[in-house]
């Protein structure tokens, strides 16, 4: 950015910490001494142009890297270096924000059908379910419709649940490359993010480009990508996120790298069932 050179060696007094300094820039706490300039309804636009659509580049590099490099976000945070990436953290909940205004796939937030008749649990969620429906009278239809509005919004408070229960074995697997916890639950963080981005909103982009271009059966794209699909595409997109940020976060090589991802996309697959069953709890307790 460039800074007026009359500017540049005006002493000022920074109005958030009270540190004295000279430019535009607080040494201390970055805080920006305002011009005429910034007041402007051109700089207001610019700033909700950024805040709407994430227009920054800091945002696109981080969302490029996260998908050429797995696990590279996560290194560079845990050794320090911050400053020219979004925070893991951040680009999560940005793309969480993202996921459930648009929520075509589920991945992170189950219906009731997907929990009752898809799931490693169903068979211990259906009786539940069907005998809560007889005891309180209540139709299939308008339990699932209740049952599925309120799953919508308490996924995403609950999402970060799947964050924590994902950085367990990935703790237990790398326990002896030095790592902290606290770097197992960063690598966590982006791996939901990656699959926010990926088998989430990129998913339902191509869905819907595809649907545009070509004529699908009567019974719509829904029957091609089931709930086996699905789960191809999970496994292969998270074999490439593992095996990559093996490498570069863990420093993993050789055949151990190998049963590493295989340890570790095991893993994420409980983890995510066991997310999906606390979100069942925690909705049907809540109704």
């Amino acid at each position: 950015m460039k800074v007026d050179p009359s500017l540049a060696n005006v002493s000022n007094t920074c109005k958030s910490c009270g540190n004295h300094f000279k430019g535009l820039y607080c040494n201390l706490c970055g805080e920006k001494i305002l011009e005429s300039k910034d007041k402007t309804f051109r700089s207001f636009l610019g700033s909700v142009l950024i805040t709407i659509t994430f227009a920054d580049s800091k945002f696109i590099k981080t969302l490029w890297l996260t998908l050429k490099n797995p696990g590279f976000l996560s290194k560079e945070y845990a050794n320090g270096r911050r400053v020219m990436y979004l925070r893991p953290l951040q680009l999560f909940f940005i793309l969480n924000l993202i996921y459930f205004l648009f929520p075509v796939l589920q991945l992170f937030n189950s219906s009731l059908y997907t929990q009752m008749y898809l799931l490693l649990h169903s068979p211990l969620v259906r009786p539940l379910v069907l005998n809560h429906i007889l005891t309180h009278d209540f139709s299939m239809d308008g339990y699932a419709l209740m049952y599925n509005e309120k799953t919508t919004s308490l996924a995403k408070l609950l999402i970060v649940a799947f964050v924590i229960l994902a950085s367990l074995p990935l703790a237990l697997i790398y326990r002896k490359k030095n790592r902290y916890f606290a770097d197992h639950m960063v690598l966590s963080v982006e791996v939901a993010a990656f699959n926010l981005l990926v088998n989430a909103i990129l998913l339902s982009i191509l869905l819907w480009l595809v649907s545009k271009f070509f004529v699908w059966s009567n019974s719509g794209w829904k029957e091609y990508l089931n709930d086996t699909t699905l789960s191809i595409i999970f496994v292969t997109t998270n074999v490439y996120f593992l095996f990559r940020a093996a490498r570069t976060f863990y420093g993993q090589t050789g055949k151990r790298q190998i049963i590493k991802v295989a340890l570790g996309l095991v893993g994420l697959f409980l983890a995510l069932e066991a997310y999906r069953l606390i979100l069942f709890f925690v909705t049907f307790w809540s109704l």
